[in-house]
């Protein structure tokens, strides 16, 4: 049985076996996730552990839910990655746009890798920012909330005032950063996208809690055994519906000419050119989700104010507001992020033309930039149409059911297409092992030959 190029399973046994630096970077991204996963458990200083154990609820539930998930637990916990990635993921945002918007950032986008570079160093920059006052926020949020406690009303924050913001702000900022190294390390030493892969071991983290709630709730009678056996259903269903998006390729053929054959005519060579569906993958879910926490971070300066209140009554999963700001958000960024980053026509159909393809029926250069270019705004309106699907209305069927967790969509859609990602790097580096490996066998096969030939050379 094939498997994708690879070969027989023992094959791909064997490869796995003898790839040692594949392994080192497997044993790499898993070293990363410990580390993460102990940062998760390491709480802000100056919070009170058992006051926080009985607010915990709180932080499970509505838009906060939602970041808990992400943060693998860190939120909830008010641990020192709390706010996970995401100030940086919202700075990406902020530079990207800039980019459209000044023609400053615009060039540097064209400068090759020295201007990616310094794109690179503003963004690090921006986030040390948007990390210090989003901590600042999550400070002043939390330093004025209570519990009970033996009948008692004890507060979160003992010793709350300018010190304690400062104090979280700074730890929440240096997390922030730290992560965002992390991440880099990840993408040089590791496999895959680092900050995907950051947000997918938060995601895994958290599913073994929802799990015993979900058991618990249905042994106490809370849910329904038919809920429970829809819900099982219900996600299975949307993570094979996911794959078989994220898979899904539109295939352009392309035509290169061979050199001249027998009786002096040219043999084509027919190929492909493959778009997928969904372009921009997972990144305009997370955008959105990275954005929606403004708003929530805004409001925490506040939290007396009618604009908290409003925040937390209509920015909530399943919230008419939040659903419809949500959806706008995916749709954007999935254009946005195609056309910026993931597919260029131009650049495409220049190529083409160098390496002297073309697609059936259409003449190379301009003409082919606009057909490719109608083609993947098709693609991406489907892929945007999808992606829309499967992250709001998990969000609705959570707020008619009212759960004190939060299961939605958008981490299903990280889980399932970080999952398909990871393993297509996998095979990729285990290709071109193998090609690595014939060629040697290649090299010394001929080295072989030619020492025999000389031995022979020398004899007669």
């Amino acid at each position: 049985m094939a498997t994708h190029g690879l070969g027989s399973a023992n094959e791909v046994a064997e490869l796995l076996t003898k790839a040692k630096g594949l392994h080192n970077r497997v044993l790499f991204v898993l070293l990363a996730f410990v580390i993460y996963r102990i940062g998760t458990h390491i709480p802000l200083p100056g919070v009170d552990a058992l006051a926080l154990t009985a607010y915990q609820d709180t932080l499970r539930n509505g838009l906060f839910g939602l970041f808990n998930m992400f943060s693998g637990g860190a939120l909830s916990r008010m641990a020192i990655f709390a706010l996970n990635i995401f100030p940086y993921i919202t700075a990406s945002i902020i530079i990207q746009l800039m980019s459209t918007a000044y023609p400053s950032l615009a060039e540097l986008k064209k400068e090759g890798e020295q201007g990616r570079a310094k794109l690179n160093q503003y963004t690090r920059y921006l986030t040390l920012i948007l990390a210090f006052t989003q901590g600042f926020g999550l400070a002043v949020g939390i330093e004025n909330q209570t519990v009970f406690l033996g009948g008692e009303e004890v507060r979160l924050v003992a010793d709350a005032g300018l010190f304690f913001r400062l104090q979280t702000a700074l730890t929440i900022m240096t997390g922030t950063m730290f992560l965002m190294w992390l991440g880099e390390q990840i993408n040089s030493r590791g496999i895959g996208n680092g900050i995907s892969l950051l947000i997918f071991a938060g995601i895994v983290a958290e599913m073994p809690t929802i799990v015993m709630q979900v058991t618990e709730l249905a042994r106490t009678g809370a849910l329904s055994g038919f809920f429970v056996l829809a819900l099982i259903i219900g996600v299975l269903a949307a993570i094979y519906f996911i794959t078989f998006v994220e898979t899904a390729q539109r295939r352009v053929a392309v035509q290169y000419p061979k050199r001249q054959g027998t009786a002096n005519q040219a043999m084509p060579d027919n190929n492909h050119l493959p778009l997928k569906v969904n372009m921009a993958g997972v990144i305009p879910a997370i955008f959105a989700s990275a954005l929606l926490m403004v708003p929530v971070t805004f409001a925490s300066f506040s939290p007396e104010a009618q604009w908290a209140q409003f925040v937390g009554a209509w920015f909530s999963p399943g919230q008419p507001a939040y659903l419809a700001l949500f959806v706008f958000l995916i749709v954007f960024f999935c254009f946005f992020y195609t056309a910026t980053v993931a597919f260029n026509p131009e650049e495409t159909a220049d190529n083409l033309k160098k390496s002297g393809g073309f697609i059936p029926g259409i003449r190379p250069g301009a003409a082919t930039a606009t057909y490719l270019d109608g083609v993947v705004t098709r693609l991406t309106t489907i892929g945007a149409a999808y992606m829309a699907f499967i992250c709001a209305v998990p969000d609705l069927l959570h707020a008619d059911q009212t759960l004190p967790f939060y299961i939605g969509g958008t981490s299903l859609l990280i889980l399932v297409s970080v999952t398909i990602d990871t393993v297509a790097r996998i095979q990729s580096a285990l290709i071109a092992q193998r090609y690595e490996g014939l060629l040697q066998k290649t090299a010394l096969r001929t080295s072989t030959r030619s020492q025999n030939n000389k031995k022979k050379t020398r004899r007669k």
